[in-house]
């Protein structure tokens, strides 16, 4: 069993969670991923690595409560525990002195963006990072990014907090400025980082994406995280998660984002009436 130590709520859909995991976080490295499951009869579902401790120990995931599972998981408190939690899984990202670069994180893609930008800082390079969200309630880490961030550019999809812009504003900007950009990561929905490669592409920036793909035993076998590049069929979970956003099919990898849309809206259905169901016993007691 692996002890949640600690819960911070960012926003009414995202949570924080701290997980005494040492086995993990000896070796857990920036661009990594964990497998978790609630109980032993919950689904596996896989969440990137925010951050890590390895003197504590301790693994730090954040969520978004889209699904039955994270609605669940987002239930959870300090002192309960999760009945599985494995890794790391996936390669680490390639940390080296680039020169410069940029790391773009959307929406709770900017918890795993963040030990990408802080490695790559550590390793020399001149870190641009730009984060974005819907609206100010959905932003975090703010504080976090501007400490290893040698610039920090903020996007708000309304204009309620930063700059008025979606993220490909400022890094089309950044591209076609006096700076030369040696490399660029984008972490968040597919559709942004679909369109953060788009964006660099005519500019032949590398640009590497982490994706995020349907993920079942994260072994490479069962194959549902099959994701297609310019050279053929790859696995998200034994090959990935990081591949080079120039060579991803982006219309086959939305596609089968949506293979599970309505059973995915049965499970939330069953859950919530599950929960409204205890709340009314709780309440007639």
């Amino acid at each position: 069993m692996y002890k949640i130590l600690h819960k911070e709520v960012l926003s009414d859909v995202n949570k924080l969670m701290v997980v005494d995991a040492p086995e993990v976080a000896r070796k857990a490295q920036a661009g990594q991923f964990i497998i978790l499951r609630i109980d032993e009869h919950g689904e596996r579902i896989p969440l990137t690595v925010a951050d890590y401790d390895r003197e504590a120990g301790t693994i730090t995931i954040i969520f978004q409560e889209v699904g039955k599972t994270t609605m669940q998981l987002g239930t959870l408190e300090p002192g309960d525990d999760l009945a599985t939690f494995v890794g790391p899984l996936g390669h680490p990202s390639e940390i080296e002195d680039y020169g410069t670069v940029v790391c773009v994180g959307g929406g709770v893609g900017i918890a795993p963006i963040y030990p990408i930008a802080r490695s790559l800082h550590e390793a020399g390079n001149n870190v641009i990072s730009i984060i974005g969200a819907r609206n100010q309630s959905l932003l975090f880490w703010e504080d976090k990014m501007r400490a290893v961030s040698d610039d920090l550019i903020v996007c708000t999809d309304d204009g309620s907090y930063g700059r008025k812009a979606l993220v490909t504003e400022p890094l089309k900007e950044l591209l076609e400025g006096e700076r030369d950009i040696d490399r660029v990561w984008a972490i968040g929905p597919a559709i942004m980082m679909k369109f953060v490669s788009l964006t660099t592409q005519p500019y032949q920036v590398p640009t590497i994406v982490s994706l995020n793909t349907i993920m079942i035993d994260g072994t490479g076998m069962c194959g549902g995280c099959r994701v297609l590049l310019e050279d053929g069929a790859q696995f998200v979970c034994v090959d990935g998660p990081e591949f080079d956003g120039h060579k991803v099919d982006w219309d086959n990898l939305l596609a089968r984002q949506q293979f599970y849309r309505e059973e995915e809206r049965i499970a939330v259905e069953h859950w919530e009436e599950h929960c409204r169901l205890n709340a009314a016993l709780e309440e007639g007691a």
